[in-house]
């Protein structure tokens, strides 16, 4: 491990608290290879793993205070902003919205060990009003069971080395070249899923301007809002006729979708992200006039077009399948 372990002992846990920071405030830059060679480490007793603990977890909580606040200021904007830094728009926002919904403590806890849902996580805990108190108590909790687990990883490895010092010679030899290789493919690997997503998503959407000819025309067209019930409290208003329905509740009910007309599809996601992935779902369940809406619910909003009101609600622990919410 002699790419990261000479930088750790020179720099120590100056360099670990920033790294993991980093990592916490939505920058790709994992953190992994750093709690794990610092776990190593501290078998030689050159770092002291109390210390380790102590300097990952403190990073863990300012980034996520941070972000939960921003996130009660901010609202969704926040989050549109974290999924382009993620590098997966297509799920993060919707995963993250769906998980704290239905179970927000154990979501807390799990978040770090889950892709698109570490950094999502805190903003959406201060955007839909969870005591502070509350959050860092389940946050606390997640940041320790995720920064102790690799640090015990890396413990137990450098238990190894002890036991058979040769190891050292090989892993000298290749972890760096292993390091770089793994990072450069998980940033290959989600830019290209990103750009196959957005080709797709270009070639079907439809443009506000055009929808509204549409409806000013008085064309019968199957509007379906996908936004996360959350998403509805601090902003009730969705564009006229509209259906307020889950993307898995839409595939499971695609019998009742009609065929002879435009099926439009709209979120709040980055691209337009929700609505093309279950555009081209619907897609492979036989359904070709089905398109996402350009800019989606802000675009719409921002060109001043007309929306229906809704009345406020809280949403329940289950989306509701299917709600028309048509004036």
């Amino acid at each position: 491990m002699e790419l990261p372990t000479h930088i750790l002992i020179a720099y120590g846990y100056l360099l670990l608290f920033t790294w993991v920071l980093v990592e916490q405030f939505g920058i790709p830059l994992p953190a992994t290879p750093v709690l794990l060679a610092a776990g190593a480490l501290s078998a030689e007793r050159q770092l002291s793993f109390s210390s380790a603990l102590l300097a990952g977890l403190v990073a863990c909580l300012v980034a996520d205070s941070s972000w939960f606040f921003v996130g009660k200021r901010y609202g969704h904007h926040v989050l549109r902003v974290l999924c382009k830094l993620s590098l997966e728009p297509t799920i993060c926002v919707r995963k993250t919205q769906i998980s704290f919904g239905r179970r927000r403590g154990v979501t807390l806890m799990i978040a770090k060990f889950v892709p698109g849902l570490a950094t999502l996580a805190p903003p959406v805990a201060g955007q839909n009003g969870m005591a502070f108190g509350e959050f860092l108590f389940f946050d606390a909790i997640g940041a320790l069971l995720w920064v102790g687990s690799l640090l015990v990883g890396g413990r137990l490895f450098g238990d190894a080395l002890k036991r058979d010092p040769s190891l050292l010679d090989w892993i000298g030899r290749f972890s760096g070249a292993i390091l770089v290789l793994g990072i450069v493919g998980f940033f290959v690997a989600r830019v290209y899923r990103r750009r196959m997503v957005l080709r797709n998503l270009v070639a079907s959407r439809l443009e506000p301007e055009e929808l509204k000819r549409q409806l000013d025309a008085g064309e019968d067209v199957y509007i379906v809002d996908l936004r996360h019930p959350l998403e509805l409290v601090p902003d009730p208003f969705t564009l006229p006729g509209a259906h307020h329905v889950s993307p898995e509740a839409l595939a499971a009910r695609v019998n009742e979708i009609p065929r002879d007309r435009d099926v439009v599809l709209y979120c709040t996601c980055p691209s337009e992200a929700t609505a093309a992935k279950t555009a081209m779902t619907l897609h492979k369940l036989g359904i070709e006039r089905v398109r996402p809406l350009r800019g989606g619910y802000d675009e719409w909003k921002r060109l001043g077009y007309p929306m229906d009101a809704i009345p406020p609600f809280m949403p329940s622990a289950q989306e509701s399948p299917i709600v028309s919410i048509t004036k």
